[in-house]
């Protein structure tokens, strides 16, 4: 498997949270092909947001290396970065690199201009500002993560985790991203288009909630999950189900559950000998044909295209 170099590029006032979480998804594992580096504008020590230092030791140079560059969020976004950091992801990005923000690392790129005519997203409480200090970017405040290929930001903290995962399921597949989600005791799959944020207090700790029906139906996709049985699991009225379902997750039970089917059937895929009239079975998709057209809608191929590419990575 050929090697796939990863830069963290720490500016100054680095968010620890973000920092932290490209730095362990992608950290070197024996069944990953990640190389990685954390880079700053020069080699040294960075503070970060809380005070303390970060070594790094590497500098710009690590941009032109790398295939994948990822921006953490910082405290001083409203300051452009350094002229040398912008032009150096402008050649980054000229010459064909990945480019990531998580939380207001977007500021950095939108400086560098990369994000000119997109829709990006960051943390919803510094998207105004983004709008307002670059009038050629379009922010959507509701979403986790916007993958726009090669191009990806996300909202912030966890929505940074998410992201990661989404990039290591479209490197290696679902199943390699679901062993580092169980690593991290994450959740293994949240889609880009799930808010963001909700605007209600936390439960207190002794509230209802409907996790564990949520862990119970991942398990139980092949079965037929109406809002009926949900509700009897969760001992919860629908209409109650519905409501709750929607302020924790930002989803429908049926949009989330349709997401949760066709994750599982792109694992199957990847790890498994089964028929796709079998894969749809065990997911709950009922028939080939659906799954078929599930598979489609969500990721733009046929299951076979799939499976043929994620199980030559692995023989790779």
């Amino acid at each position: 498997m050929d090697p796939h170099r990863v830069a963290v590029l720490v500016l100054p006032r680095v968010l620890p949270v973000d920092l932290g979480i490209p730095t362990q998804i992608f950290n070197p594992r024996p069944h990953t092909p990640y190389e990685l580096t954390v880079c700053g504008g020069a080699r040294g020590s960075v503070t970060t947001s809380t005070g303390f230092t970060v070594g790094v030791r590497a500098g710009l140079p690590a941009l032109a290396r790398a295939d994948t560059i990822i921006v953490p969020g910082y405290w001083e976004y409203q300051r452009p970065p350094a002229p040398e950091v912008t032009a150096a992801l402008k050649r980054a990005f000229r010459r064909g690199a990945r480019i990531v923000s998580i939380c207001t690392g977007a500021f950095a790129l939108a400086a560098a201009g990369l994000l000119n005519g997109r829709t990006v997203t960051t943390h919803w409480a510094s998207a105004d500002e983004l709008e307002e200090s670059y009038p050629q970017v379009r922010v959507d405040r509701s979403v986790l993560y916007i993958d726009d290929d090669p191009l990806l930001t996300s909202a912030g903290v966890t929505a940074g985790i998410d992201l990661c995962l989404h990039l290591v399921r479209k490197d290696l597949g679902a199943a390699v991203a679901n062993d580092i989600a169980r690593e991290l005791v994450a959740a293994p799959h949240r889609d880009g288009g799930q808010a963001q944020y909700i605007a209600q207090s936390l439960p207190e700790p002794t509230a209802h909630t409907l996790a564990d029906t949520r862990e119970w139906a991942v398990r139980h996709l092949a079965e037929a999950l109406t809002l009926d049985v949900l509700a009897r699991h969760a001992r919860v009225s629908t209409r109650t189900l519905v409501r709750m379902w929607r302020q924790e997750t930002g989803s429908t039970p049926h949009q989330w559950l349709l997401s949760a089917r066709v994750h599982h059937a792109r694992e199957l895929l990847e790890v498994t000998d089964l028929g796709i009239e079998q894969i749809a079975d065990r997911c709950g998709l009922g028939t080939g044909t659906n799954l078929r057209a599930r598979f489609r809608n969500a990721l733009g191929t046929t299951p076979s295209a799939y499976r043929r590419t994620f199980q030559q990575t692995r023989a790779d």
